[in-house]
């Protein structure tokens, strides 16, 4: 396992701060905490799935999942070729709450609002398709 140390220089390095900003950076005690967490982050992926889905132009359908790390990136080589910029949209708030879970060593899988629907209103209401996503937080697969 990595030393203290060795997380703070690969964080400087991943982040492109000089010294000083590095010092700045660290500062702030809330940084230092999440940092220390840095392994058990690293092994938690936020998922969001497909749980109902009518019409989305970008095809997605229940079942589709969507990955993100800890820390709300991404995770582009686990996920569809396309993906809607309207239903990520709408997973901000939720994947913000989970990260926050995480950090403050709760169980992110308790909170009680975990669904989000893309922007789009669906066809009944005058719109092209709608999406609804829940998410969780699982252990990363190896």
């Amino acid at each position: 396992m990595k030393s203290q140390q060795d997380i703070e220089k690969a964080i400087q390095e991943h982040l492109e701060y000089t010294d000083d900003e590095m010092k700045l950076f660290l500062s702030n005690q809330d940084n230092v905490k999440i940092l220390e967490k840095m392994f058990t982050l690293s092994q938690k992926t936020i998922v969001a799935e497909v749980v109902s889905s009518l019409g989305c132009n970008s095809a997605h359908r229940e079942g589709d999942r969507f990955y993100f790390d800890a820390a709300g990136n991404l995770i582009t080589s686990m996920n569809p070729k396309r993906l809607c910029i309207y239903a990520l949209h709408s997973l901000t708030p939720l994947i913000y709450g989970a990260s926050e879970f995480l950090y403050a060593d709760m169980d992110p899988n308790s909170m009680k609002f975990t669904r989000a629907g893309c922007i789009d209103v669906g066809v009944k209401c005058g719109g092209w398709g709608r999406i609804v996503m829940e998410l969780r937080v699982e252990d990363r697969r190896k």
